[in-house]
């Protein structure tokens, strides 16, 4: 009679371990590993945005290149920074109440995401989408969507630069307009959405 095969053993965390371990065998597989997804509240932290937001939040939202502010063209948009124009509303919003969540991307898409995140259920938001301005058909539809006032904030007057600033698709789907003020235009923006509130 032939003999029954040996009993499978399941496979020990000892049995794969990496070369050079001591006892390792040098031909053995690392151990699998499983990718560990972010949650979206951790993604959140990582990217300084508030936890919690509700009716006294404003969305202060910036467009691509404006992480170069203070550097780039400043005899157009000055010598602040990004970081100087954060400070600003900060102020701006706590002498009105509010709490401001201040972001900056580059990348269309993700504009588009936040202001579909901030529509509802906020004071309002704030946008310079800067060149976005001026192409993004994707952002217009995303504010036309929105329940809360909506700013459009310009540093600079696109009205008197090259002519193809001259257009802004958000305009007509933005409740108030700030443009050619400087960065102090920013702290008008977060004013009038506080009279909103009112």
């Amino acid at each position: 009679a032939t003999a029954p095969p040996p009993p499978r053993i399941a496979a020990t965390a000892a049995d794969h371990r990496h070369p050079g371990d001591s006892g390792g065998d040098e031909g053995a597989p690392p151990p699998e590993t499983t990718a560990i997804r972010e949650t979206p509240e951790a993604t959140r932290a990582r990217h300084g945005i508030l936890p919690v937001m509700d009716d006294r939040t404003v969305f202060v939202l910036n467009g691509p290149n404006l992480n170069l502010l203070g550097e780039r063209e400043p005899e157009v948009y000055g010598r602040a920074t990004l970081a100087d124009v954060e400070a600003l509303c900060v102020e701006a919003a706590e002498r009105a109440g509010l709490v401001v969540d201040f972001r900056q991307s580059n990348h269309e898409g993700t504009l588009v995401d936040w202001v579909q995140e901030g529509r509802v259920g906020t004071a309002g938001i704030v946008i310079n989408a800067a060149g976005y301005t001026h192409t993004s058909v994707a952002l217009r539809d995303a504010l036309s969507a929105c329940r809360v006032p909506r700013v459009e904030v310009h540093i600079s007057d696109i009205t008197a630069r090259e002519a193809f600033r001259h257009h802004s698709y958000l305009s007509d789907v933005c409740d108030f307009h700030v443009v050619g003020h400087g960065v102090t235009g920013y702290a008008e923006a977060i004013e009038w959405v506080a009279g909103r509130r009112a």
